[in-house]
């Protein structure tokens, strides 16, 4: 028996209003199903970032992994099983700080006492970013909620979306620009390395060979790094100048030779990105403004809502 056009437009239009439903992000979503969920993420940020200082740099470094790659579904919370090798064990994303992690357990760990089922790690990792930026002296910005988190997370996938340090400035901009964000956006985004720290595996070999680095920045580094083979865990500030501190401070040092990594000194010495680091180590205030839109933009990017996603029981753990 056939449907009747009249009864299948009415079923259409009411697929879609599920759908538009389901899709629909907003900023007080959890306010009547989580009313304390504001309270309790910045209570867990808090304590945690009081106790362990680099937390806020991890953290900005894992949703930055999660975001650019498939979207910001916390797909990079997943750990691996004998089955499946996650995101998280990609070569790049092994160097992401335990700290990060340990965060995001905690606040889901309290959300789900206080309310069970209900918050996505997805928007748990989206908030804490923005959070822990706020307490580091950054710029604040709207985070809009109802993300869901991914069943899938492969590390296959990984590479060759996410910028590794020592790529060229055209592949990091066509990686950028493959996820939609313009030249300003990435150079803004780049500028979360006023804050954290760089492994000297990452800048190590350049020493020697890359002229860009101020000459007894580079002593120091290679004096710094000089154990690194026995200890793999050794690191250098990404600015050294105000490394606890979320300013503009980055973009002043890469004129002077000052960065850290061959993709810091790209930024100063590529004329297609010159200009906005110019532009944001003059004024502090035009950095902020585009870093909050440019992160606003991320947090939405790729998403999974609906029925495309779930909430997780465990962050670590796909239902």
């Amino acid at each position: 028996m056939e449907t009747p056009p009249t009864l299948l437009l009415i079923l259409i239009s009411l697929s879609f209003l599920v759908f538009l439903s389901e899709s629909r992000l907003s900023y007080n979503y959890y306010d009547k199903s989580c009313p304390r969920f504001a309270q309790i993420m910045q209570d867990t940020v808090t304590n945690k970032q009081i106790s362990n200082p680099t937390t806020a740099a991890g953290t900005l470094r894992v949703f930055f992994h999660d975001c650019i790659h498939t979207g910001c579904d916390a797909s990079i919370l997943v750990s691996s099983t004998p089955f499946n090798s996650a995101e998280r064990d990609a070569d790049i994303n092994l160097s992401l700080p335990g700290d990060a992690f340990d965060l995001i357990t905690r606040a889901k760990t309290a959300l789900e006492l206080s309310c069970p089922n209900t918050v996505s790690c997805a928007d748990i990792l989206a908030v804490a970013t923005r959070d822990l930026v706020t307490m580091m002296g950054g710029p604040y910005y709207n985070v809009a909620l109802g993300r869901k988190d991914y069943r899938i997370s492969k590390s296959r996938y990984v590479e060759g979306n996410l910028p590794r340090p020592t790529m060229s400035m055209s592949e990091i901009i066509k990686i950028f620009r493959s996820k939609g964000f313009t030249l300003g956006e990435m150079v803004a985004l780049s500028g979360a390395h006023t804050i954290g720290f760089s492994h000297c595996k990452e800048f190590k070999s350049n020493l020697r060979n890359d002229t860009h680095y101020n000459p007894r920045f580079a002593q120091g580094l290679s004096k710094a790094c000089e154990n690194y083979p026995k200890d793999p865990s050794m690191s250098v500030f990404n600015d050294i100048m105000t490394p606890n501190k979320f300013d503009n401070v980055y973009f002043q040092n890469l004129p002077k030779g000052l960065g850290l990594l061959e993709s810091d000194h790209g930024l100063y010495n590529d004329p297609r990105t010159r200009a906005f680091v110019d532009i944001y180590a003059k004024d502090q205030s035009k950095f902020f403004k585009d870093f909050a839109r440019a992160m606003e933009k991320l947090s939405v990017s790729g998403i999974k809502t609906g029925r495309r996603g779930e909430i997780r029981h465990r962050c670590d753990a796909i239902n």
